[in-house]
């Protein structure tokens, strides 16, 4: 826990990976709900086959998601959006002619039924 996926659309074809996982990490990390930034864990996944309403032509997305175990307050959550927002917003690649459509969503997780371990 924290679990961040990003999927994106593969027409943004300059979408820069390592740098917006550097670059949110960074982010995440900093905020205090992040209690040991080595329990942060992120991906990215460019997603090859997706529809994006009726008229898919020229257009993409960025959706992250950041699951979180339960327990955080409406105003940390919306706090940690933003931060991935932010980060998103300043590297997504704009190509001519798409329109590109960003969304993050936190999501809770189950506390009771977590399981995680180091080894």
């Amino acid at each position: 826990m924290p679990h961040l996926v990003i999927d994106y659309s593969a027409n943004l074809t300059d979408f820069p990976q390592a740098q917006i996982l550097k670059d949110v990490n960074a982010a995440l990390c900093a905020h205090p709900e992040i209690k040991e930034e080595a329990d942060l864990k992120s991906r990215t996944n460019r997603i090859e086959h997706f529809e994006i309403g009726n008229q898919p032509a020229n257009r993409g997305f960025v959706h992250a998601q950041l699951r979180l175990l339960s327990g955080r307050s409406p105003e940390a959550k919306k706090e940690l959006a933003e931060q991935v927002a932010v980060v998103l917003r300043k590297h997504t690649p704009r190509p001519a002619g798409v329109m590109v459509q960003l969304s993050v969503e936190i999501v809770d997780m189950d506390r009771p039924s977590y399981v995680k371990e180091r080894l």
